[in-house]
């Protein structure tokens, strides 16, 4: 073997090497996914039983399955709006034993037995809720989409007043909380209304609650 043969032989071994490596460093991803692919997970589901608005609702849904999205997915109950999905609007704010919560913030296997109330179950077209004909009688809406969740906040948020709850508003922490403005708008603050109806809500509100002092 000459010189000639080893040059050439170097220069074979090196490419074949070079391609192999190219191989090595290339193949593991698609080898990865491959393996992702075969081994996703199923998602791990949990069978739920509470009550919605007075009826008794059990369903099996995935463990990362919002409230919010169980109540309008599942049970087809759309009245609860999904508005910004982080906690910020208010529009999907319903009340669950007592209190409200916001449902995109909350998953449904978290309220295993509890008590769902939302707007569909506060009052019908032939049957309303004093908040909503207060909504209707003072226009405490415009386009709509923020209501729901305005009512069920305002029905629950008189409630929290009565059981003496304080808010940041309130000149004491353990005195009775006052029924004024400002109080009431500290404590609706988590509701947002892009059409500016505040004043009409305000309104609406108070008249509820001096009507059931």
């Amino acid at each position: 073997m000459n010189e000639q043969d080893l040059i050439s032989l170097s220069r074979r071994s090196f490419l074949i090497v070079g391609a192999v490596t190219a191989s090595t460093v290339a193949l593991p991803p698609f080898i990865s996914a491959e393996a992702s692919a075969a081994n996703i997970a199923r998602p791990v589901t949990n069978r739920v039983a509470f009550s919605v608005n007075g009826t008794s609702q059990t369903l099996d849904l995935d463990t990362r399955t919002t409230l919010l999205d169980a109540l309008r997915e599942h049970l087809h109950l759309t009245g609860t709006k999904k508005g910004c999905d982080h906690g910020q609007c208010g529009a999907c704010t319903v009340i669950a034993d007592g209190r409200r919560i916001n449902s995109c913030l909350t998953l449904a296997v978290m309220h295993q037995g509890a008590s769902i109330t939302t707007i569909e179950g506060l009052g019908t077209p032939a049957n309303l809720h004093p908040m909503q004909k207060a909504f209707i009688k003072h226009d405490g809406y415009q386009c709509g989409y923020c209501t729901p969740g305005q009512i069920c906040s305002a029905v629950a948020m008189l409630d929290e007043i009565r059981a003496g709850i304080p808010s940041h508003a309130s000149p004491s922490l353990t005195g009775r909380p006052r029924l004024i403005a400002g109080e009431i708008q500290e404590r609706m603050s988590g509701n947002i209304c892009r059409c500016g109806a505040y004043s009409n809500i305000l309104e609406a509100i108070v008249e509820v609650a001096e009507e059931n002092a």
